[in-house]
């Protein structure tokens, strides 16, 4: 399984051998064995990310580069879970969030200040499984899924302005890759459950002194989406 070492408010995820699809800075498709994820300062300025990523690193002692996530939660609060053959690390805190009511009233709509530390709910994940680009993708799509279905359960939001996930699979592994990792397949109802378990562990561990904002109101940041679509019908020839 992976070796998770944090130093320096920098996080390193290393799976030997591993294959990336990031939604983060610079994302897509990868091969790297490390990814990261990095706590950010208060009043956080805009800055160059690859840079500042490289500085971090190197002042952490990691000379390997790979896929990185930015968070404003402290690293103390980091959470992880395995569920055989997954493993997931995550980061959440959600003074920044993002509602999406189903009859939405128009209304201004907070900003988030991005020069400040905000919350975001940061997920790596990977499996010892070797997976095609397909499946990978759909392992992506299975933790957002268990992301927002434990952030609806447990504070009431779908997610926040800056969640970011990096899922990764072994591409070492000898055996054949696996073309599916839905959530009825072993990888992707173990996917699901290690971030259920996670997120859950670390808003208990973020949250333990102080309340989760019951409103985009009550938080410092946050945006709620007030516009609608238009719909239309699909017309058969």
């Amino acid at each position: 399984m992976p070796e998770i070492t944090a130093h320096e408010g920098v996080l390193q995820y290393t799976h030997l051998g591993a294959r990336w699809l990031s939604t983060g800075w610079r994302g897509g498709y990868c091969v790297s064995s490390t990814a990261y994820n990095v706590s950010v300062p208060e009043q956080w300025e805009d800055v160059d990310l690859d840079a500042y990523a490289t500085a971090r690193r190197d002042q952490a002692g990691y000379d390997a580069s790979g896929p990185t996530l930015f968070t404003g939660v402290d690293l103390e609060h980091a959470r992880g879970a395995r569920c055989h053959p997954v493993e997931a690390v995550v980061t959440a805190g959600i003074s920044n969030p993002a509602a999406l009511p189903m009859e939405p009233t128009p209304k201004a709509t907070p900003r988030t200040d991005a020069k400040r530390k905000t919350g975001t709910v940061n997920i790596i994940l990977s499996t010892t499984e070797a997976l095609t680009d397909g499946a990978l993708a759909t392992l992506l799509a299975c933790a957002v899924e268990a992301k927002t279905a434990t952030l609806l359960a447990e504070t009431g939001f779908p997610g926040t302005t800056t969640d970011a996930v990096v899922v990764g699979c072994n591409q070492l592994n000898s055996g054949e890759k696996r073309p599916f990792a839905g959530s009825a397949t072993e990888i992707g109802a173990a996917a699901r459950a290690c971030v259920r378990e996670s997120i859950r562990a670390s808003l208990t561990s973020r949250y333990e002194e102080t309340p989760l904002p019951t409103s985009v109101a009550d938080a410092q940041y946050g945006v709620t989406t007030t516009q609608r679509a238009d719909v239309f019908e699909i017309l058969e020839c």
